[in-house]
């Protein structure tokens, strides 16, 4: 993309209403007082000091805003993230260490080259292969995540680990015991007062109309000391992030160049597969390959004001879609808003209490659950279903990057079955069809006889490597223990061949006439005809063994049939057998003035086919 085409995208994204600047301008109120607990926590599960996680909730969430192609996209840490970044470098050095840090902030600038790369080399069309059921199962196990993670804090419980859903499911059982009252009322009322607003008007700020109705529960029962306190934010260190630079010693580069290239697929897998599943629900087209660069600059510019590795945030993008959020100005404000709130509010922002901040991630989580898109699913496609199906149970049980990567490679794996297995039908005429058009067998109510020397094939499908051997086998049943020697293909819907393809029917071919007889082909397409010509086959088949019409196919065919089996054949199936086999005066009432035989008026084209 062009400078001057980027300018054009970028002014059109911002240029926005006073409507749509309202609706962004709460949706990143959210996201600044939601980027808060998350940083923090994050960048402790990073093996961080809490501030990077903020650091890295403002630069690269502006950058990716600026330069990539999702509305609602909001970048910042993440816990997969966090996660891959410990455990990659814990090996290397001291968790919050200064070679610690320095080794994150480089890694973080090397993914971010990476990650430019790929967009500019135009390799963003590889996330289309995420069929859109892996997106069902993802924002539905995602959904369940989200709430799930956040009921500990809802409850006032502290669990040991949050290693997965069973996990935190088995700390929730055996810590129920322990549940904070004043936890619970306040989460139950932000939760309540939230739903209430909602449903009053959707045009409200009803998640902070929630929030504030917590916090305000919270500090009245703050004021009993019979009830328990409740978690809050906590002290909240500087939000301006320092300038640094990326810089690691040469002997460390091999080690960190491959742990960035893990961190990059992590990373982009993550930000798109984000932004696809809210695209799915806004309508937006996406630019992946733009999409790619704003993650990249994001990264590389991030290292540079202590940043450590971000990408699309699952937790900020999708309460900023749901909060209304309009354009990527939405993230640029959640950005500035989290800088300017933490200075000017931090006594009532150190104040909020986590189980409110729970409660609104448990709505957007139920809200997010969309168990009609499952039943979409089963209605039309079971295979679908168990992708669906199977990329939400690992959300659920495996890390994100591999639930993701499971469901695309069982997806792939269906649809190569698929075109492993092009349909080749049997043709015959169809006896309810007034002109009696050539269908596939399964669709007739009542099959009449075929040829018995003349076997009608219609293949649809490309025949490649993966299919030629399923195509062979199933024409080599066609011509096995059978008199029909000859073979007529309709291959208009044959797009595609390779050389394995080329293979099948030069097989085919010799086959046939081998034992007499013969192969035609009526409609080949164009590029199938320049790889026949290429391999020769084109010259051994014959240009008079490829036909534009039916009508001209059957006509030519006939006449190279065995004579005797037509005397004595009964099927009479084209029109040239009961023109051969008719007395003169029936041939005369089917005639024209002209000679040429009656044709029915809806298919002028097949009727010299058949009768």
């Amino acid at each position: 993309m062009t400078g001057a085409s980027a300018g054009k995208w970028r002014l059109a994204a911002f240029a926005v209403t006073p409507a749509a600047l309202r609706a962004d301008a709460l949706a990143g109120l959210l996201g600044a007082v939601l980027a808060l607990p998350q940083g923090i926590a994050f960048a402790t599960l990073a093996g961080l000091p809490p501030e990077y996680g903020i650091y890295t909730a403002i630069v690269p969430c502006i950058v990716a805003a600026l330069f990539g192609s999702s509305q609602h996209v909001v970048s910042g840490p993440t816990n997969a993230n966090s996660l891959a970044l410990f455990a990659a470098l814990s090996p290397l050095a001291i968790p919050a260490s200064p070679d610690y840090i320095a080794y994150a902030l480089a890694v973080t600038g090397l993914v971010g080259v990476m990650q430019l790369a790929l967009g500019a080399f135009k390799l963003g069309w590889v996330t289309d292969f995420i069929a859109p059921a892996v997106l069902t199962g993802f924002i539905g196990g995602a959904a369940i995540l989200i709430g799930l993670y956040a009921v500990p804090d809802l409850l006032g419980l502290t669990l040991p680990g949050r290693s997965g859903a069973l996990s935190v499911i088995a700390g929730l059982a055996a810590e129920i015991g322990k549940l904070n009252a004043s936890a619970a009322i306040v989460g139950a009322c932000t939760l309540g007062v939230t739903v209430a607003t909602a449903r009053i008007s959707r045009r409200l700020p009803f998640m902070l109309i929630g929030l504030m109705a917590g916090f305000m529960v919270s500090e009245v029962l703050a004021m009993w000391p019979a009830w328990p306190q409740v978690m809050r934010i906590g002290t909240i260190p500087s939000v301006l992030p320092p300038f640094s630079v990326p810089w690691a010693s040469p002997s460390m580069l091999p080690q960190l160049v491959s742990i960035a290239g893990a961190l990059s697929i992590v990373a982009l897998g993550q930000s798109v597969s984000i932004a696809k599943a809210i695209a799915h629900r806004s309508g937006q087209h996406l630019d992946i390959d733009r999409e790619f660069v704003g993650q990249g600059l994001s990264n590389i510019v991030g290292s540079f004001f202590s940043s450590y590795v971000s990408c699309g945030s699952l937790n900020r993008s999708l309460p900023n879609f749901v909060a209304g959020a309009r354009t990527p100005l939405a993230a640029v404000l959640s950005a500035v808003l989290l800088v300017g709130l933490a200075y000017a509010t931090r006594p009532l922002l150190e104040r909020l209490p986590m189980p409110a901040i729970a409660a609104l991630l448990i709505y957007i989580a139920y809200g997010l659950i969309d168990a009609r898109g499952f039943v979409r699913l089963a209605r039309v496609s079971r295979s679908d279903l168990g992708v669906a199906l199977v990329t939400f149970g690992g959300m659920l049980f495996l890390p994100f990057q591999e639930a993701i990567l499971i469901g695309s490679g069982l997806s792939l794996l269906i649809y190569l079955n698929r075109t492993a297995h092009p349909a080749v039908r049997t043709l015959l005429p169809d006896p309810a069809s007034p002109s009696r058009t050539f269908t596939p067998v399964e669709e007739l109510e009542q099959a009449g006889p075929e040829c018995p020397q003349l076997k009608l094939v219609r293949i649809e499908g490309s025949i490649y490597f993966g299919a030629a051997g399923y195509v062979s086998r199933r024409l080599h049943g066609m011509r096995h223990g059978t008199a029909q020697k000859h073979l007529l293909v309709m291959v208009k819907s044959m797009n595609f061949i390779d050389f394995a393809g080329a293979e099948v029917w030069e097989q085919e071919l010799a086959a046939r006439r081998a034992v007499g007889g013969d192969v035609y082909f009526h409609r080949p397409r164009h590029a199938v005809r320049q790889l026949w010509s290429k391999t020769g086959f084109d010259a051994r088949l014959g240009a008079d063994h490829v036909f534009g019409s039916k009508a001209e196919a059957v006509a030519r065919i006939y006449e190279h049939l065995d004579r005797a089996a037509c005397a004595g054949c009964t099927a009479r199936v084209f029109a040239e057998c009961r023109k051969a086999q008719s007395g003169p005066e029936e041939h005369r009432r089917d005639a024209n003035p002209d000679g040429t035989r009656n044709q029915s008026p809806r298919k002028q084209s097949t009727g010299s086919i058949i009768s």
